[in-house]
């Protein structure tokens, strides 16, 4: 395979270029999304190198305190975004949201790390860090999916959850439809994904890995395993927010509560 070939700073000026199509486009058709394009690609830059400059530092230590620390801080960006998405009437959702994404997002990396790839140190940066990004991403998504859904289920067919629990019904089983829908839904991007990687598209991972001068078949091995981790971490997280969720709408007397 051929060497990488790197991008220097007069090619990133072109890439540019790229985005200034993009507003040029906008300008024209008038769809008043220039702002929003700039602001897009000045974040994109910024946090991107802020990043890279963070994971050489880390990278350079290879200490596990700085790597949870950063995970820690990944999660607890990715509640924030989660939380954000999910009716602001729910008080209290924070800490359901961080152990959704947070337990979901361990118990997949670490199954992968210790029976899959097996690296010498369990908090191996070059491993732990970049497959974090890409299941937390995912989970954060998937939080916000199934926990917006819910709650809009809930708020939208009191009538009926309140004649379930007036026949006799507990609240978990009141809601439980609406549970389990919620749950489909979020599952809904990463099924869809699933079916078509390969034909329709080619993930960031598998090109990446190709560009990076891996074989195809070595890429792809990675990119397996990537989605079915994304798999399992979304449906572990939809799970969880979903029920945390649920009993947001509830007081002590198992009472639906108007959100």
């Amino acid at each position: 395979m051929n060497d990488l070939i790197k991008l220097d700073f007069f090619d990133l000026v072109l890439a540019l270029g790229i985005m200034g199509i993009a507003v040029t486009l906008s300008l024209w058709q008038k769809l008043q999304l220039e702002n929003q394009l700039i602001m897009a690609t000045g974040r994109s830059i910024l946090q991107l190198l802020v990043i890279g400059s963070l994971l050489d530092v880390i990278f350079a230590l290879d200490n596990p305190l700085a790597v949870i620390l950063i995970l820690a801080i990944m999660v607890t960006i990715a509640t924030i975004v989660a939380r954000n998405r999910i009716s602001k009437k729910i008080i209290g959702l924070i800490p359901i949201v961080w152990l959704s994404i947070f337990a979901s997002t361990a118990f997949t990396l670490a199954y992968t790390m210790i029976l899959i790839i097996q690296p010498l140190s369990w908090y191996d940066p070059q491993y732990i860090i970049p497959l974090t990004g890409m299941v937390l991403g995912n989970a954060m998504n998937s939080a916000a999916l199934g926990g917006e859904r819910l709650a809009s289920n809930i708020n939208n067919n009191g009538l009926e959850i309140e004649t379930h629990l007036s026949l006799g019904a507990t609240p978990k089983q009141a809601v439980e439809s609406y549970r389990k829908e919620a749950i489909r839904t979020s599952l809904i991007p990463t099924l869809n994904q699933m079916m078509v990687v390969g034909l329709v598209s080619l993930p960031g991972m598998f090109t990446g890995q190709v560009l990076g001068g891996s074989p195809p078949l070595e890429a792809a091995s990675y990119q397996i395993l990537i989605l079915f981790m994304i798999a399992l971490t979304n449906l572990i997280t939809a799970i969880l927010i979903t029920e945390g969720v649920s009993r947001k709408f509830f007081n002590s007397s198992f009472q639906l509560i108007n959100r």
